[in-house]
């Protein structure tokens, strides 16, 4: 097949290089000038860094360079999806700054796509469409009332993903909106520079410190099977039912024994920063490293947090910008950042096909978080990748990708449309449950990156000996261990 991919993040990447060696003619169309998605120069902002270590945030047959950090910068890992794409030959088909700015299904899908360069738009067609545009593409800035006014006395709003510079922040007054990473990466980084940092966090949620107690990589309690299995998911399996049934009392006890820790090794106390609710509730908003050097700079008074505060209008004083909080008060905003999460857009779709893929609430109906459920032909022709983020994203990505490839060459038996929109109604209830609705529509697998791995190969029967999943449960995921995979599925074609 010709096959066309949107987007030349981790997704996009791994999924050309799949489908191009199971025989595919594939084309990348970026609309950025270099690869890396999230990580583009073009969307990097100022402390960026990985969640996830360098060993574990990786491809499965291509490491991360060795010398690189134990958290490597938005930078380095541009430079190391660059390298993949050298090493797996994909420059020729990649079309950077190129956009696509519609695609029409019927017979394949027709595209037009247009050259930023040059602003020429022309026609290309595909037999098959796959969207890998990123779960993070479309910033979600909230409308504030009085814009027209804080404009007219210099002050600037602009999204986390639009702030590349601390120097732009230096002498200025800067707020941030958000409590998640991007916020406290941002505010950390600029309160450097600022004349001023505040942020306004509408709600505190759990940091998973990056070393507990100072000296224990997180990777070993979180990003193994066992720290896996601590959370409930949808299907208990084999030790997952002893932990969630006898030894439920101690799982429980497990997570939980960690708010304490990070309350004395963070002193949130003493900042009034503890969040509300238990550690374990953490998946409900959202897991998130801790930024460092984050509690440092609000205990030095550099960076000041305005704790279960929302803003609720811009406005001017004494002739400089403000921003007016719910409670009343107000704080100089030279810069606001808007750090408040991202819309799953596929912009470039007709709105009545892109209706087709969503359920009332935006939720995306996606087998496996790849493949369309709907009741029509455009399930054949349309894929999706890169809609199951978590903190194995590349590793899940590519597993994802060799799942496609199986299917697009006939070898993947699937259930009847009927049980498989079943089976994804199902899913997003109980990521609504178990996240309280923070799944992003659907397209965040946190903190189930293994289960979706597992489902993915299952599907393929392709996944790893038990000997080897056994011995994941103690110790971090390495993605090597799957590095046969998409040459074991080639080989049985």
């Amino acid at each position: 097949m010709r096959i066309g991919i949107v987007g030349a993040g981790v997704a996009g990447l791994c999924t050309a290089k799949v489908l191009r060696a199971a025989g595919h003619d594939v084309v990348v169309w970026e609309r950025a000038p270099d690869v890396g998605g999230v990580w583009s120069a073009t969307r990097r902002y100022p402390g960026l860094s990985t969640q996830s270590p360098r060993d574990t945030y990786a491809f499965s047959d291509f490491p991360m360079p060795r010398d690189y950090p134990e958290w490597p910068s938005g930078e380095q890992v541009q430079a190391y999806l660059a390298a993949y794409v050298h090493d797996a030959r994909l420059e020729p088909v990649l079309r950077l700054r190129t956009e696509v700015v519609r695609a029409r299904h019927a017979d394949g899908w027709t595209l037009t796509v247009r050259d930023l360069a040059t602003g020429a738009e022309s026609e290309q067609r595909v037999d098959h469409l796959v969207v890998a545009n990123g779960v993070f593409c479309e910033p979600a800035v909230p409308e504030l009332p009085g814009a027209d006014e804080f404009a007219a006395v210099g002050g600037q709003v602009l999204a986390g993903s639009d702030f590349h510079g601390v120097e732009d922040a230096r002498d200025r007054h800067v707020v941030v909106l958000g409590y998640g990473k991007t916020a406290c990466d941002i505010a950390a980084a600029v309160s450097e520079t600022a004349a001023a940092t505040t942020i306004v966090a509408r709600q505190l949620v759990w940091k998973v410190p990056r070393k507990v107690g100072g000296v224990l990589n997180f990777k070993h309690l979180l990003l193994t099977r066992l720290g896996e299995a601590l959370f409930r998911y949808r299907t208990l399996r084999g030790f997952e039912k002893v932990l969630h049934g006898p030894l439920n009392r101690v799982r429980s006890g497990m997570l939980d024994s960690l708010g304490p820790v990070s309350t004395r090794q963070f002193g949130l106390a003493e900042l009034d920063l503890v969040p509300r609710g238990r550690f374990q509730d953490i998946v409900r908003g959202a897991i998130g490293l801790s930024t460092d050097g984050f509690y440092d700079r609000v205990r030095a008074g550099a960076l000041v947090v305005r704790r279960d505060r929302s803003v609720t209008r811009l406005l001017e004083k004494d002739g400089t910008p403000h921003v007016e909080l719910d409670d009343g008060g107000v704080v100089r905003a030279d810069l606001l950042i808007c750090a408040t999460g991202y819309r799953q857009g596929v912009p470039f779709l007709d709105e009545e096909v892109a209706a087709r893929l969503t359920d009332e609430r935006g939720n995306y109906l996606l087998y496996r978080q790849i493949m369309p459920v709907g009741d029509d032909d455009l399930v054949d022709d349309l894929t999706f990748a890169g809609y199951n983020s978590s903190f194995f994203s590349p590793l899940n990505a590519e597993m994802s990708a060799v799942w496609t490839a199986e299917r697009l060459a006939g070898r993947l038996q699937l259930p009847d449309r009927a049980t498989m929109r079943a089976h994804v109604d199902a899913q997003l209830a109980f990521m609504d449950s178990a996240t309280d609705g923070h799944h992003c529509h659907g397209t965040k697998i946190i903190p189930f990156s293994l289960h979706n791995v597992d489902e993915v190969l299952d599907d393929v029967g392709l996944n790893l000996s038990r000997g080897v999943r056994f011995r994941q449960w103690l110790s971090p995921v390495d993605p090597r261990a799957y590095r046969g995979v998409a040459a074991a599925a080639r080989a049985r074609g």
